[in-house]
């Protein structure tokens, strides 16, 4: 069952599952989540094309492996797909596998309705959220406005929690 759309909904966002045919946007969308990151390289075009295809198939895999239940939802907007949101529902917690979005999509206060919605619906579950976000990705400063809290370092990664157990832990 997907969140329900609050925050959001002022947005004119809708869900629907993603289907197998979303699979070239779901791609295109990763892509655009790594072009700063890319920008920085000196490869060349197609060497970044063929990186980019390796690590979203292999991200692909990973979250249907690790996340069999979680639910798939591709977020549009005038009928037209402008991110996704994945999310498992765990026994005391709301794990966020993924939420992205679109480059113009971005910056708008979008992801932020999104994730309050996401917040009052695990709430009323009497369940906390967590995600795993990347130390330079910038969405970090929007998580900790909201109040998720780093519960664990992982790398690259930071386990952030909002209203687990774990999260009145300091880190």
């Amino acid at each position: 069952m997907p969140p329900p759309l609050r925050a959001a909904a002022r947005f004119d966002l809708s869900y629907r599952p993603f289907v197998e045919g979303d699979f070239g946007f779901v791609e295109a969308l990763y892509f655009s989540t790594r072009e700063e990151e890319l920008a920085l390289s000196d490869w060349p075009a197609e060497q970044k094309r063929a990186f980019l295809t390796q690590q979203h198939s292999a991200q692909h895999h990973h979250y249907v492996t690790y996340y069999p239940n979680a639910e798939r939802l591709i977020l549009e907007r005038d009928g037209a797909a402008i991110g996704r949101l994945y999310v498992d529902a765990w026994t005391h917690e709301l794990r966020i596998v993924d939420i992205s979005l679109m480059p113009a999509a971005r910056g708008h206060g979008l992801g932020e309705a999104i994730l309050r919605d996401l917040i009052e619906w695990a709430a009323g579950q009497g369940k906390g959220v967590s995600i795993h976000v990347e130390k330079f990705n910038p969405a970090r400063r929007l998580y900790q406005r909201l109040g998720f809290v780093v519960t664990e370092d992982k790398g690259i990664y930071e386990l952030m929690e909002l209203g687990t157990p774990r999260a009145a832990v300091p880190a």
